[in-house]
């Protein structure tokens, strides 16, 4: 998580894997208490944890809308300051440079979250492993130092890994084996948005969609509406809606590597890391993960994109996960159709989930891609 700054942006950034809220005012069945009073929207964007945050909320009136927007940022940020390497006395920054051999003792609620992190780990068999700080300083370093850079690789492949991290969790402490980083890439928006998930619950308070950076979260659903109308971005044309479905509950997580993967000469290095290979995962399209929990839904958005659509689907099934990938065929390029492969889970809780109408017309149009495909 680069350093945030909660300035309200002069305009909103495009994202590649953004879900888009397309019917905002729209609504919600409410528990009785909350039905009776007449609920306006209230829109708030920020710039949190390095990337674009979009709050949609219902409110009684405007003044304690803004004020649960000031609530739910706070929260953001709070869990943005213990777990971001870009700050140094953060949870994770001081275990990342706390001495080899020694005791490390988690707060109660990164122990919880640790927990949570080897548990996936281990079940996806290092698809998932957010122990690559050095992997990925390592790849970011091409940028401006090629020179050496299979040494530093190797060395980074050396001390990556949560193997080398070993945890108590009679104490909640945990002892570093080698120079190993946690990374929170993986994982750090999910938890920050569970935790605002929680707090809404407690409160009882109205509907609201969070959108950060791509992952969005949802609370009630719209007044008057069965859920929030989204729409999945085409994994190889970031501005142009693949597939519209209506979300009522829990979060959506996508993963994909279309946008922020860069070029070294001929070679293709993709930014989301296979930490079983030490290299650039090979899929080149977009998954999207569905689940109740935002940390969940962000860890196996991930590891389904390291795993790729035909041992991911699979792995999926076998846990009952609501997983959707979407690509084209690499030898096709941009002209091929846009396959797009759910598991069962997945077509259960989205069963009205259509292609948009620019992604039909695209494919229909002379010299352009062809239709998409649902594959069963």
């Amino acid at each position: 998580m680069p350093p945030e700054s909660r300035r309200t942006p002069q305009a909103p950034a495009s994202s590649f894997h953004r879900l888009l809220a397309t019917a905002f005012l729209c609504g919600a069945s409410l528990p009785p208490a909350l039905a009776a009073p007449e609920l306006i929207p209230v829109r708030r964007q920020v710039v949190l944890m390095g990337t674009l945050c979009t709050l949609n909320l219902y409110a009684r009136d405007r003044i304690s809308g803004i004020e649960r927007c000031e609530t739910y940022i706070r929260l953001l940020e709070e869990t943005n300051r213990q777990l971001s390497t870009w700050v140094k006395e953060s949870e994770l920054s001081r275990l990342n440079r706390h001495p080899i051999g020694v005791p490390y003792r988690f707060s109660p609620s990164l122990c919880r979250l640790y927990s949570e992190l080897l548990h996936w780990n281990r079940d996806t068999g290092s698809a998932f492993d957010p122990a690559i700080g050095a992997l990925a300083n390592a790849y970011r370093s091409l940028s401006t130092q090629r020179t050496g850079f299979r040494e530093r690789l190797e060395r980074a492949r050396q001390s990556s890994g949560m193997r080398h991290l070993k945890f108590r969790r009679e104490d909640c402490t945990v002892v570093r084996g080698e120079q190993v980083l946690l990374d929170p890439g993986a994982f750090g928006k999910g938890e920050a948005l569970d935790r605002v998930y929680q707090h809404a619950r407690s409160q009882g308070d109205p509907p609201w969609l969070i959108d950060l950076g791509g992952q969005v979260m949802t609370w009630g659903t719209p007044p008057g509406e069965p859920g929030w109308h989204l729409e999945m971005a085409d994994p190889s044309q970031r501005t142009t809606p693949a597939l519209a479905l209506r979300l009522d509950d829990g979060s959506l997580a996508t993963s994909g590597g279309s946008e922020r993967d860069t070029r070294v000469g001929d070679q293709r290095m993709a930014h989301i890391l296979d930490p079983r290979t030490g290299t650039g995962a090979s899929f080149q399209g977009s998954v999207v993960v569905w689940h109740p929990s935002a940390l969940v839904a962000d860890i196996v958005s991930t590891a389904l994109y390291v795993m790729g659509p035909e041992s991911g689907r699979v792995w999926a099934e076998e846990r009952n996960l609501a997983a959707c990938f979407l690509d084209r065929p690499p030898s096709e390029g941009n002209r091929a159709e846009l396959r797009v492969r759910a598991t069962p889970a997945f077509l259960q809780r989205f069963p009205e989930m259509r292609f948009t109408e620019s992604t039909v017309s695209a494919g229909r149009s002379p010299g352009s891609r062809r239709s998409p495909r649902l594959e069963p």
